[in-house]
């Protein structure tokens, strides 16, 4: 079967984004380090990021050379849910510093939000365009319901 050209250009975009993330979190966007150089929690949130960064390339290069759109279906599903994860992260999950002018709080916890969420809205398209491609269709909820 054919690939879509969205949901393969999704996967290169998805690609990029992480690796985005992955280089900011160790340039750009790192967490904070402290005037003793002693680390906070910030850092295992960076630490998080970083490696879930490297998931979702993962995942984004598997879908790039897989044909079969009910195997890249999955995978963007897989790539959306890591996204929320990544969402979640910084702040929620890890604690941040508990000052507002942190670097952690200025920088890498907005730039994940912004990179995490492209990254979820694109895993969803390219999911939703992967199941069009087979004719995959995801049934309305009123559908679901009447199994």
């Amino acid at each position: 079967m054919k690939k879509n050209h969205f949901s393969t250009a999704a996967a290169v975009i998805i690609l990029v984004l992480a690796l985005v993330s992955a280089i900011g979190v160790r340039t750009f966007m790192s967490p904070c380090v402290h005037d003793d150089g002693s680390f906070g929690s910030c850092h295992w949130a960076g630490q998080a990021l970083f490696g879930l960064s490297f998931v979702i390339s993962a995942q984004s290069v598997i879908a790039l050379v897989w044909k079969d759109s009910a195997l890249r279906q999955g995978l963007y599903l897989s790539m959306a849910l890591t996204a929320v994860f990544g969402l979640l992260i910084p702040g929620a999950l890890i604690k941040l510093c508990s000052m507002a002018d942190m670097r952690c709080r200025m920088v890498m916890r907005p730039a994940a939000m912004i990179l995490y969420s492209l990254i979820l809205v694109l895993a969803a398209a390219g999911m939703l365009l992967s199941g069009a491609e087979k004719g995959i269709r995801t049934p309305s909820p009123a559908e679901a319901g009447d199994t």
